[in-house]
C-alpha cells in the first residue's frame, strides 16, 4: 500500500513551483484544451441538422462516464484525498480511467489539486476565483481565471512537494508516463468501434468527433466549473477555510463532485453529498467498490463529524 499523504499535509521545505513548461508542452498544452472546446462549440448547431447518431450518443455517454469517474473516484477522491484504500487493480484502472479525460496525468493533476487545497482561495491557488478583486471587472477576470484561464500558465506544481507518494508509486508513475497513449485511446477508440459498427468511414469519423472531442470539451467544462462556479456562488451549510459551495445543478454532470462545501470542510470524506436528496454517483461506485472488496477502510462521514462542521459553520 501506498504511503498516505493529502494536500493537508504536503512535503515542506520545496518550492511550490518547480519550474515552467517549455515551448512545446504549452503548445500540446493549448491545442487539448482548445480543440475540444471548439468541438463542444460547433457540435451545437450540427446536431440540430446531421452528424449525430444514437451509437455516437452511447459511445459518449459510456466514455464520458468512464472518464469522469475516473477523475472524481479515481484522481480526486482515491488518489488525491485517500478517502480509501484500493486494490492494486483498482489503483491502476483508477489511474488509467482518469487519463481518459485528457485532464493531465495522474500525478500532474493530483500536485495541483493538493495544492489548490493547500492554499484554496488564497495567494498560492492555482485556480482561485478571488485573487483578482471582487468588483465586476476582477470577478469576470477571476471566473475566467479559475474555470481556464489557469491552464495556460506556464508555472509547474512542483510535484516532488505534493506528490511524493505517486512519483515513488511505480503503477502511477508508469501510467503518467504513458499519458500520451491513454490520450490516443480516449480519441481514438470510440472512432474504432464507431467504424466497424457503421462498417464506414463517415462513422468513425462521427464517432471521433462526438464521442472524442466533443465528449472531452464538456467533460472539461464540468470539471472546470468545480474550480470557478462552485467557489463563486452556491448554498454553505458546513464550515470551510475557503468560498467553496454547493451547486445543486452539476450534481449530476460532476458525478457529486458539486457538493463542494463538505468536501472543502472535510476534504478526505468519500462522500461528497451528505443532505437529503444530494445525489452522489461518484460516492455511490466507491460503495460499490467496497462491497465487491475492491476497496476498503472508506472514509464515510459521521453524523458527529457532520454536526461539528455544521456548528462551526453556524457559530
Amino acid at each position: 500500500m501506498t504511503p498516505s499523504l493529502t494536500a493537508e499535509a504536503p512535503t515542506r521545505g520545496t518550492p511550490i513551483i518547480e519550474g515552467r513548461r517549455g515551448f512545446s508542452e504549452s503548445v500540446l498544452v493549448h491545442v487539448f484544451v482548445i480543440v475540444p472546446v471548439v468541438a463542444l462549440v460547433l457540435a451545437v448547431p450540427l446536431a440540430w441538422g446531421w452528424g449525430l447518431s444514437w451509437l455516437d450518443v452511447g459511445l459518449a455517454a459510456a466514455m464520458y462516464v468512464i472518464s469522469i469517474l475516473g477523475i472524481t473516484v479515481g484522481f480526486h477522491r482515491y488518489f488525491t484525498h485517500r478517502s480509501f484504500v484500493a486494490t492494486p487493480a483498482l489503483r491502476s484502472a483508477l489511474a488509467i480511467a482518469g487519463s481518459l479525460a485528457l485532464q493531465g496525468d495522474p500525478i500532474t493533476w493530483v500536485a495541483d489539486h493538493r495544492r489548490h487545497h493547500a492554499f484554496s482561495d488564497k495567494e498560492g491557488d492555482p485556480h482561485s476565483p478571488w485573487l483578482h478583486g471582487t468588483g465586476p471587472v476582477g470577478l469576470a477576470k477571476g471566473f475566467w481565471h479559475a474555470h481556464m484561464g489557469w491552464l495556460f500558465e506556464a508555472d509547474k506544481t512542483n510535484a516532488d512537494r505534493f506528490v511524493p507518494d505517486l512519483l515513488s508509486d511505480p503503477a502511477v508513475a508508469r501510467i503518467s508516463r504513458q499519458f500520451g497513449i491513454w490520450v490516443a485511446v480516449s480519441l481514438l477508440l470510440p472512432a474504432l468501434v464507431g467504424g466497424l459498427v457503421t462498417m464506414s468511414w463517415a462513422g468513425a469519423l462521427s464517432a471521433f468527433v462526438w464521442a472524442g472531442l466533443v465528449r472531452v470539451g464538456l467533460a472539461y467544462h464540468v470539471t472546470w466549473s468545480i474550480n470557478s462556479i462552485c467557489h463563486m456562488i452556491g448554498n454553505r451549510p458546513f464550515a470551510a477555510r475557503d468560498r467553496s459551495a454547493n451547486v445543486w445543478p452539476l450534481a449530476i454532470l460532476s458525478m457529486g463532485e458539486s457538493w463542494h462545501n463538505l468536501h472543502h470542510a472535510d476534504p478526505t470524506c468519500a462522500r461528497h453529498g451528505v443532505q437529503r436528496g444530494q445525489i452522489d454517483i461518484s460516492a455511490r461506485t466507491i460503495w460499490i467498490f467496497e462491497k465487491l472488496g475492491w476497496a476498503r477502510d472508506v472514509r464515510w462521514p459521521t453524523t458527529k463529524r457532520l454536526a461539528r462542521l455544521t456548528a462551526e459553520r453556524s457559530s
